[in-house]
């Protein structure tokens, strides 16, 4: 894999996932807090706050990539990825649409997450990529 194009995508990919979640954030603040009651709005908030942290994650794994030269790293970045839309979109879903059934499907983004922070730490202690 080239990774130089790894590198860019992640990069790409992640800041469009944080401004999605600074626009999502903004919406929550401004709209939905006279529509949503106090415990949604948590959940609403839950979703924006890991999106944010996740995009976050992604661009770091992206400038991983490009510095160690190691498109392995960008494996991180993609969990990440995944996790945003398994966990935020499931709480999205739930806060916004009320399918509780949703809830079910945040625990695998979650886990997603913890994997996805759980190989950059290998990348980096193996000294690949950070």
């Amino acid at each position: 894999m080239d990774v130089d194009a790894s590198s860019r995508r992640l990069v790409v990919v992640g800041c469009l996932c944080a401004g999605l979640g600074v626009a999502a954030g903004a919406f929550g603040a401004h709209m939905l807090k006279e529509i949503l009651e106090p415990p949604m709005l948590a959940v609403y908030d839950t979703a924006t706050r890991y999106q944010m942290y996740h995009a976050f994650g992604m661009v770091l794994s992206g400038f991983a990539v490009r510095i160690g030269r190691d498109a392995g790293v960008a494996k991180a970045g993609w969990l990440f990825l995944a996790g945003i839309c398994l966990f935020s979109g499931s709480l999205y879903g739930v806060s916004l649409l009320g399918i509780r059934w949703l809830g079910a499907v945040t625990p695998v983004g979650g886990a997603l997450f913890i994997v996805g922070w759980a190989v950059l730490a290998w990348r980096a202690y193996r000294g690949a990529g950070c």
